[in-house]
């Protein structure tokens, strides 16, 4: 008999493994039996004992029969493959759900737009988080906290009860929101909260607004879970809600800095929308992103604060405040559909990460949140002045500057042009260590505005002002300019 170990892992493992290939194969026959320990360790040149330990767990398993005075031999555990390097078998395709097929038809391999160019000098891709090695230490300091006073138990699947209490502290006082503890929600970012509304409050089929352009993400959830998605203008104001559509389950907006295009929704429109959500039944989906950062004077109140008929769902996120990777966020909900968000949760993962929810608690509660924001508030005002100048001293002609006076990116649209045009500017400007990101794959109208989208979180103002002069040179090198 030929054994041949693969080298990974231990020993003992990979003995494991041919072992039960070649029983499997049919390369060892039921009943016959398999060398003396002593022989197949001289043999494989490894230890009498590991060869021992993997016979005890074949035995353990049922592949082997042990016969006291006689040795070990090969079980009969029934219909076995034929020998697969004789005949090999063709993969089993499983069916598929119709929320699987959904999934892969609208997924793109779970790549963010731009996150697979990590290679280059200047990347302006939106949503990369932002360099603070002062915010690395406070969070490392939270987390040895947290993990000195966690008794380990399973989480409240609600969210702990000091994070829920200081997240409505929070929205008292910066967003104007009026929040129980008992209505909020702790989720594993923005993702699972449209998710969550998605098994909720739909049916397969229900109509979901989103603005046009909008946040890609929340379209891929809602078309895999068999929504009918209906893009709505957008305009310099945002939302457009006079074409609001007749009937509709379930709208997402971004009224505090519209996404991508950074637009503020006037305080009528907010009225009119929240007005079209009580006529029609129909929720709301506040996603309120990155409204915190605003460098025109105070953030504006959510449209959360102006609720009467409790139509608003309002979602935050630590993704922009913090960094990514905490994957933590929170919903406000009103009474009336609590009960059920907190059963799906519950049922989908028990609970989000409770030490990082610890730690996040007392950095809040100890004042450190805050004063990292007014930080991170005075950095990113001076990415995006830099951005701005170098935008307006090298594309000008180009491109139409949207400044919002807020969050973390700049929409520039192309004054003359196409999406091809785009496409080729981006793909020019990667073979010179620049990352540049369209707004094509926010729309689902084939007729949008051509532009792009300019992230600025993640350099700093001198990186800022390199990427915008080379930026200048492949406008001119393209043609385009």
């Amino acid at each position: 008999m030929y054994i041949e170990l693969d080298g990974h892992g231990p020993r003992y493992a990979q003995l494991i493994r041919a072992l039960k290939a070649a029983i499997l194969e049919s390369r060892l026959a039921a009943g016959s039996r398999v060398p003396a320990s002593r022989n197949l360790a001289n043999e494989l040149g490894i230890s009498r004992n590991t060869v021992l330990a993997a016979y005890d767990q074949l035995q353990a398993e049922g592949f082997l029969l042990a016969r006291i005075g006689s040795g070990s031999y090969v079980a009969d555990i029934g219909n076995r493959a034929a020998p697969l390097r004789n005949n090999p078998q063709p993969a089993v395709t499983a069916p598929l759900s119709a929320f699987s097929r959904r999934a892969l038809a609208v997924s793109d391999g779970a790549i963010i737009p731009g996150r697979q160019h990590r290679d280059l000098r200047y990347n302006l891709q939106y949503g990369l988080p932002m360099t603070n090695p002062a915010l690395a230490n406070a969070w490392r300091r939270e987390i040895n906290r947290a993990t000195e006073r966690a008794d380990f138990d399973y989480p409240d699947s609600q969210g702990l009860p000091a994070l829920r209490e200081q997240i409505c502290d929070y929205l008292a006082r910066r967003r104007g929101v009026s929040a129980n503890p008992e209505n909020v929600l702790v989720i594993s970012g923005t993702q699972q909260a449209f998710a969550l509304a998605s098994r909720v409050l739909l049916g397969e089929g229900d109509r979901v607004v989103l603005e046009d352009p909008h946040y890609r993400g929340a379209r891929q959830i809602f078309a895999a879970y068999g929504a009918r998605v209906t893009a709505v203008r957008v305009d310099d104001e945002g939302l457009v809600p006079s074409v609001l559509p007749k009937q509709a389950r379930l709208a997402v907006v971004t009224p505090s800095h519209q996404f991508p295009t950074g637009a503020l929704l006037p305080l009528a429109r907010r009225m009119e929308l929240l007005e079209w959500a009580a006529a029609k039944h129909c929720w709301l989906i506040e996603d309120d992103y990155d409204g915190e950062f605003r460098f025109g004077g105070r953030p504006l109140a959510a449209l959360k604060s102006l609720d009467r008929d409790g139509r608003v769902i309002y979602i935050g996120s630590y993704s922009k405040t913090l960094f990514p990777a905490l994957r933590l966020g929170y919903m406000v909900l009103p009474e009336s559909i609590g009960a059920a968000f907190r059963a799906a949760k519950w049922l989908e993962d028990r609970g989000s990460n409770a030490l990082e929810q610890a730690a996040l608690a007392h950095f809040m509660s100890s004042g450190g949140f805050e004063r990292h924001l007014r930080r991170a508030a005075q950095s990113l005002r001076a990415r995006r002045a830099a951005m701005l100048a170098g935008l307006r001293k090298h594309a000008r002609s180009t491109f139409e500057i949207v400044d919002s006076n807020a969050g973390m990116h700049l929409t520039a649209w192309l004054k003359s042009g196409s999406h091809a045009d785009c496409e080729r500017l981006a793909a020019h400007a990667r073979e010179r260590g620049l990352g540049l990101y369209t707004v094509a794959p926010y729309s689902l109208q084939a007729a949008s505005r051509p532009g792009l989208l300019l992230g600025y979180a993640a350099l700093p103002p001198a990186d800022i002002d390199a990427a915008l002069r080379l930026l200048g040179r492949c406008l001119r090198e393209t043609g385009i300019a």
